[in-house]
């Protein structure tokens, strides 16, 4: 069985910036899970990232309906406030000189 040194005064060189840090705090880092072989300082060590285990988990995503149609298919084609000059569905007046302001007459 083999013995190893308890390495209490050790240092280790970061394998992501290069640092020297104390081999008791050097940390492995990983990704998806899976350590990668780096060893890393505590400070700049990142955590491992939700995103990295995409698949593992099953959720739900419904779809929408396909060709869904609205209710009242007239109303839906109004286009209120698009083009506000002159437009069936703006039902706004104004007058020059005396103000006079009337909507929806």
């Amino acid at each position: 069985m083999a013995q190893y040194a308890r390495g209490k005064h050790a240092l280790g060189i970061c394998d992501r910036t290069g640092f020297r840090y104390p081999l008791s705090e050097l940390v492995w880092e990983t990704k998806n899970g899976k350590r990668t072989g780096l060893r890393v300082g505590r400070d700049v060590a990142d955590a491992d990232h939700p995103q990295n285990f995409l698949g593992r988990l099953r959720i739900v995503d419904p779809k929408s309906l396909r060709d869904p149609r609205p209710e009242n298919f007239a109303l839906s084609r109004g286009l209120f406030g698009w083009r506000p000059v002159g437009h069936p569905e703006v039902r706004l007046k104004g007058a020059v000189g005396t103000v006079t302001v009337v909507i929806g007459e």
